[in-house]
């Protein structure tokens, strides 16, 4: 199955676990390094109670399973995983283009230092890196870095 057989859409409460199980997969995939703040269930809460009902959140499902997820806050791109056997087939670049269609005045986001892939991502979509902190205010306290992106005028 490739991205094209994709559903993209707004996701619901009923699919939160699932969407927090993604998060996890992937967090630990792409930042094998990063301590994470918060435990297994922490987060499946965090996204049953906080994210699905109080954010714009985004989902891609193939066959009934989701494959990715983006989460908008005003601004913000807040969060964009994708479940590991999805990478690098394009889900990722369909959800930077959507949040661009839903914010087309500008987006904001950070990603830790140590991705190095998802800086070079958010580069070849048009993010530009504009401050990199010691990471004392995020709760992983991992070194990051904030982009922006602004539509071309």
């Amino acid at each position: 199955m490739n991205s094209a057989d994709l559903v993209f859409r707004r996701a619901d409460d009923a699919d939160a676990v699932d969407i927090a199980n993604v998060w996890l997969r992937s967090f630990t995939a792409a930042l094998p390094t990063v301590r994470r703040a918060h435990g297994d269930d922490e987060v499946r809460d965090w996204f049953t109670y906080v994210v699905v009902p109080q954010y714009e959140t985004w989902i891609a499902v193939a066959e009934g399973s989701v494959a990715g997820l983006l989460v908008l806050d005003g601004g913000e791109l807040e969060q964009l995983y994708l479940d590991p056997s999805w990478r690098g087939r394009g889900v990722g670049d369909r959800f930077v283009d959507l949040a661009k269609r839903q914010r087309p005045e500008g987006l904001g986001l950070w990603t830790f230092q140590v991705n190095g892939s998802a800086q070079r991502f958010y580069e070849r979509h048009g993010f530009t890196a504009v401050e990199r902190t010691d990471g004392l205010r995020n709760e992983e306290h991992e070194p990051d870095v904030r982009y922006v992106w602004q539509p071309q005028v």
